[in-house]
């Protein structure tokens, strides 16, 4: 490969934007770490109220403008927003929309309860996400996908996507992090994720609606898998492990540039899981 190696990294958090869990410290440091060994890199994530724009230096990307999300019988219009981190002089991409993101809050209101709409915003995030790359016109090598918020994009991508020159030698893998809530989807959770050549058969691990499913579901569609956190759901972990596909395990943060960069070779030179 002539060019430089590129990964696309998704995450619904990343400091010093959003800090909900522990993948808003690994959404920064791996991004960065990557760069610094050569990779191209780009970054997305949600444009949540609570991003202060004016001190983060967000604007628009008129170039993108015009993209429409369609879930269930809504259309939704994408807004992108761009930001530069100045000590890593790396790129964030903002998804954005009215309806789904401009609250004060990220996933959980002032009295701590989880958004209703949740579901309806992370299938928004995932269709997004595929849809501003395509966009771009930049075909990402490796897409790494951190947390529950992004697990439709493996499947998305292998069923409706993997035909797209932008990403037919798209190689995915997707993070699994703790259980980072108790709640259930509503029950049209899996009816409003389907999408031509996505049907209710192809969202079968998803369908317990929690966020072990979740998990589960983006882990069936992807290439790898990377554990994220020392506290995966054991559950899940045994879900995984059954799936037969190069996992790599958690490791303490001084280790995880160079294990990182050492998994995504192995990564790139698998042949890619067909569904």
């Amino acid at each position: 490969m002539d060019r430089k190696t590129r990964i696309l990294f998704v995450a619904h958090e990343m400091q010093p934007y959003v800090n909900l869990s522990e993948i808003a410290n690994l959404a920064l440091e791996l991004p960065k770490a990557m760069q610094e060994k050569g990779m191209e890199i780009r970054v997305l994530m949600p444009r949540y109220g609570c991003i202060n724009e004016r001190r983060h230096r967000l604007h628009e990307v008129v170039r993108l403008s015009g993209i429409n999300i369609v879930i269930g019988d809504n259309d939704n219009p994408l807004i992108i927003k761009v930001a530069s981190l100045p000590q890593a002089k790396m790129q964030v991409y903002f998804l954005d929309n009215e309806d789904y993101f401009q609250r004060k809050y990220a996933l959980r209101d002032e009295k701590e309860k989880f958004f209703d709409d949740n579901h309806e915003r992370m299938i928004f995030f995932n269709k997004g996400v595929l849809e501003t790359v395509l966009k771009l016109g930049w075909s990402p090598d490796i897409i790494h996908c951190s947390g529950w918020m992004t697990s439709l994009i493996p499947l998305y991508l292998k069923k409706f996507y993997n035909q797209t020159p932008v990403f037919k030698d798209s190689k995915v893998i997707f993070g699994v992090h703790e259980n980072q809530f108790s709640e259930v989807f509503p029950a049209d959770f899996l009816e409003k994720a389907t999408m031509e050549d996505v049907d209710l058969a192809a969202l079968q691990p998803f369908e317990g609606r929690d966020v072990s499913s979740l998990y589960k579901g983006g882990a069936a569609y992807a290439d790898a898998i990377s554990f994220g956190s020392s506290d995966v759901n054991a559950e899940v972990r045994s879900y995984v492990q059954q799936l037969d596909k190069p996992i790599l395990e958690n490791m303490s943060t001084a280790e995880q540039a160079d294990a990182h960069f050492a998994f995504y070779q192995k990564v790139l030179a698998l042949q890619p899981v067909l569904v």
